[in-house]
């Protein structure tokens, strides 16, 4: 059988954002900077935590796979570094478990934010007791092969609904959804979601205190 030479299609380098902006970007609601970046990144709506406690923040490590195929999932994870957040992209076919305890288990190990997937994974249980976040658009028990003739990418561009991501972009996940922000405009993005934040605290007070929505706004 022939077999694609993997070399040809992983790119093993990409440039990814600062510890510290991937801290700040951790305390906000996706909301916020899906808000922040002027209405941008929001993942399917259909992928959520596999668990409602699970959040992630990280850059991206973008995975085009086969469909029904989970080798290149295995192969990123060979690759992957703390701090990244495998994003997925399964070619459309979501009736499959492409990830389940074993692979949680390695990624969690090699210090990975989380993983993003447009499809689905198994062990659910399992994955919320062990911890590591996992956004999927649900639970399937359907297996996956292996094919080493198959081609996939690393570390390309990926579409998951109308959102491009490009390796190393801002990825955040919470109860609400994902966002992907894009590698360039993470800081400016995650600032401007930490001013945001500020000021629904303040709107927040003046509602406490009886104003309503109409006055605060100027929606009269």
């Amino acid at each position: 059988m022939k077999q694609h030479d993997a070399n040809l299609t992983i790119r093993r380098d990409f440039q990814r954002l600062s510890p510290e902006l991937l801290a700040a970007a951790a305390r906000l609601p996706t909301a916020t900077l899906h808000e922040a970046g002027k209405k941008i990144g929001a993942l399917p709506s259909a992928i959520k935590p596999v668990a409602p406690q699970f959040r992630c923040a990280g850059s991206a490590l973008t995975v085009h796979s086969p469909g029904g195929d989970n080798l290149w999932l295995h192969r990123a994870l060979d690759i992957a570094q703390a701090g990244d957040v495998m994003v997925v992209f399964a070619n459309g076919a979501h009736e499959h478990g492409y990830w389940g305890e074993i692979m949680t288990t390695m990624a969690q190990v090699r210090g990975m934010a989380g993983l993003v997937i447009d499809g689905c994974v198994r062990d659910g249980v399992l994955l919320g007791e062990i911890g590591f976040p996992v956004f999927s658009r649900g639970l399937c028990i359907q297996g996956t092969g292996k094919d080493f003739g198959a081609i996939g990418w690393i570390n390309h561009p990926v579409t998951m609904g109308h959102v491009v991501v490009n390796a190393g972009d801002l990825i955040v996940g919470d109860a609400d959804g994902v966002v992907a922000i894009p590698h360039a405009r993470a800081a400016e993005v995650v600032a401007a979601g930490e001013r945001r934040e500020a000021e629904e605290a303040a709107i927040l007070r003046r509602l406490q205190a009886g104003e309503t929505t109409l006055s605060v706004y100027g929606w009269h």
